[in-house]
């Protein structure tokens, strides 16, 4: 199945010409579960990966041993989503109390090298937002699941482009670790659905002027909101706690969406190639390539959701029928920082080092 992007509730450049400036493509990922093959872009599905290619380590000496199981994090995942609406089995309550963080791995030591988890793998054919190195077609990317590297102790991320008519015999026992510190470092298979929209810049990054002109359009919208409220109607009386909580909820679903910009004209949510970074946390911080300088722009987003409640006219025509589906909103059920996660590569030369931000 396709996933379709609604029309942007406004068209924003006809409302602001100049951000026809400040406009840049993307490729919604829109994962969702499912299992790939090796010859199809996914979320930790298998790898187009050579036999006799050595599969990417972490080397750093940190704890390896201690954590989730990948195996219970994917039990868990699995129980929780076949009794969503109902109560636990005896057996699936004795099955999650048993799951916990522990030392799963005793012997593996420190400094032993842990194999990566295989995160993405992208097809340019499929995404046409993907840049890489002249004649790489394909690109794989793994994670160390601890987030213990470098000064913000966070994950290590590590890229694979390849040209993939290469590849000969393809690896089929493929390694992962046995443990992650988190088990939201771990990324549940997905299927892709890739979809290109338009973005608009970050709204902190665009001119004073023009920033001052779109707040005073969002006030005016929300004052065109106000006036058209019908507030004359008398409070209404509830005979019990249940009927006023189902008025509100009714109320809520009437409510009118408010429009602006960052939720709704800026930067899409969710998993995706190319695009602007938000920078919805922090200021907004240059992200430049260590060698040349060269500013770099998000190559991956990794975003916990595919939109949230200030976000929701993103979310898919497809999945407009399940917009309170964990299923939907958090396919892949990755949270790293606050949330986001970007991996910047040099558009100059692609294999120049990568940087990470976080959001």
């Amino acid at each position: 199945m396709t996933r379709t992007t609604p029309p942007r509730p406004v068209d924003v450049e006809a409302v602001f010409p100049a951000l026809s400036a400040h406009r840049r493509t993307a490729t919604r990922l829109h994962p969702r579960h499912g299992v790939a093959k090796a010859e199809e872009s996914s979320v930790a599905g298998p790898l187009l990966w050579p036999a006799d290619e050595p599969w990417p380590v972490c080397t750093t000496v940190h704890p390896k041993g201690t954590g989730h199981r990948l195996d219970d994090v994917r039990l868990k995942r699995r129980i929780l989503a076949e009794a969503r609406g109902r109560d636990f089995s005896d057996e699936e309550r004795r099955v999650l109390d048993a799951i916990t963080r522990g030392q799963h791995a005793p012997d593996l030591r420190d400094e032993d090298p842990l194999p990566l988890l295989a995160v993405a793998q992208l097809y340019a054919r499929d995404i046409p937002d993907l840049v890489g190195p002249e004649g790489h077609d394909l690109l794989q990317v793994f994670w160390c699941p601890f987030e213990v590297h470098g000064p913000d102790r966070t994950i290590d991320v590590v890229l694979r482009w390849r040209r993939s008519q290469e590849v000969g015999e393809v690896l089929t026992h493929q390694p992962e670790p046995p443990v992650a510190g988190r088990e939201e470092c771990v990324p549940t298979p997905c299927v892709l659905h890739p979809e290109q929209v338009v973005e608009h810049e970050y709204l902190g990054l665009l001119s004073e002027e023009l920033q001052d002109a779109i707040a005073d359009w969002e006030e005016g919208l929300l004052d065109e909101d106000d006036e058209d409220a019908d507030d004359s109607s008398e409070p209404q009386g509830y005979d019990t706690y249940e009927e006023y909580e189902a008025a509100m909820a009714r109320a809520r679903a009437e409510e009118e969406y408010e429009v602006d910009y960052m939720g709704d004209l800026s930067i899409a949510p969710g998993w995706k190639v190319g695009g602007f970074a938000s920078w919805h946390l922090t200021d907004p911080a240059p992200v430049d390539c260590a060698v040349c300088g060269t500013p770099m722009p998000p190559l991956l987003t990794v975003d916990k959701w595919e939109c949230d409640g200030g976000s929701r006219s993103w979310l898919p025509l497809e999945d407009r029928d399940a917009a309170d589906d964990p299923d939907a909103i958090d396919p892949v059920g990755v949270y790293l920082g606050r949330g986001l996660m970007r991996v910047h590569t040099c558009p100059a030369d692609p294999t120049h080092p990568q940087r990470l931000s976080f959001q």
